[in-house]
């Protein structure tokens, strides 16, 4: 049975203009985030992970610009929304949890305000004391106590900030939550308890939640499906297990290949992936990894490969597959 899907994004491109050039962030990606799932989103900084999650709410402000693409949620291209209709969007229907909510959060506001705001700006005939009581209820799935809804951010710990815009993300019962780095400056304790959390919510809620970060461990352990960045472009992306598995993309090969393994006693040095991601303002002709990667062919350096289906759900873009795909083809 095909799954559901909530979000259809086709071809979609951000850049920004600069004194050196135009620089490509998000170069032509496409793919489809389902109903109820949990999409991890890796790779390198600067890889355009954070640029694609805030232009899936169309966040990206001068100068920067989405400059092609469609973004289809729930059949409606969000593309087209005017200001009222993409501010009504967000929040209601897709929020996003920032990396850093220190600094997301109003710090004259306390706990409560900002929950009550939120559901009021976007639910005006809700009284203050019927926001009140969904702010409570919240904040105590959450797991935070009751007497915190009196504090404002700088007096609650990281954890604490953390889980508040997990809430304001969830106040509205949006059907997509965007955690950008939600876990970065969290220790592993705090982390541990808001990913079992998140997947509550989204077992609970039946969000879908797509998981930006560079922790490729708390993607094994919580997303469905994994999609792997680099330079701008989408490389890979399939089921979590075919993927951890037996990689596909040299890339992707290359990105667990750097992660530690604590299971195995091994003395062999932790793989170092060799140069550097390119400059997007001029980016190498052909397949972006081609300068980096162990098994480049001649053609990777003239032309760019297209992302291909190998199997069912799991794409790649790698001239070493789509060589295969078109032997197979003339056989």
């Amino acid at each position: 049975m095909e799954k559901e899907k909530l979000v259809k994004i086709r071809d979609l491109s951000v850049s920004y203009q600069t004194r050196i050039g135009t620089v490509s962030a998000v170069d032509h990606v496409s793919f489809d985030i389902y109903k109820g799932e949990i999409l991890g989103l890796v790779g390198e900084s600067g890889c355009g992970k954070s640029t694609f999650g805030k232009a899936l709410l169309r966040m990206i402000d001068p100068p920067g610009e989405i400059s092609s693409g469609e973004i289809i949620f729930n059949g409606e291209n969000i593309m087209e929304y005017d200001y009222d209709r993409l501010r009504d969007f967000r929040g209601r229907r897709a929020s996003m949890i920032f990396q850093d909510p220190m600094t997301s959060l109003n710090p004259v506001q306390r706990v409560d305000e900002h929950l009550i705001e939120t559901i009021q700006v976007h639910e005006p005939r809700t009284k203050q004391n019927l926001a009140l009581q969904r702010s409570k209820v919240m904040i105590e799935r959450l797991g935070i106590g009751m007497e915190r809804l009196l504090s404002y951010p700088h007096q609650l710990s990281g954890g604490m900030r953390q889980r508040v815009m997990t809430g304001i993300g969830l106040i509205l019962n949006a059907d997509l939550i965007i955690a950008d780095e939600a876990t970065t400056s969290l220790d592993v304790i705090v982390e541990a308890k808001l990913a079992d959390q998140l997947r509550e919510i989204r077992n609970d809620f039946g969000v879908s939640l797509l998981l930006i970060t560079h922790n490729i461990a708390l993607v094994a352990e919580m997303a469905d499906r994994i999609a792997v960045m680099y330079a701008g472009h989408l490389v890979e992306i399939g089921d979590i297990y075919k993927v951890f598995e037996k990689p596909k993309h040299p890339y992707t090969q290359g990105l667990l290949a750097s992660v530690p393994n604590i299971r195995f006693d091994t003395k062999e040095q932790l793989y170092k992936m060799p140069g550097e991601p390119p400059n997007l303002t001029h980016p190498p002709l052909g397949c972006r990894f081609h300068p980096r990667c162990p098994h480049a062919l001649p053609i990777c350096s003239q032309r760019e490969p297209s992302l291909l289906e190998i199997e069912a759900g799991w794409s790649v873009q790698c001239w070493l597959y789509q060589k295969q795909s078109n032997e197979e083809r003339s056989d």
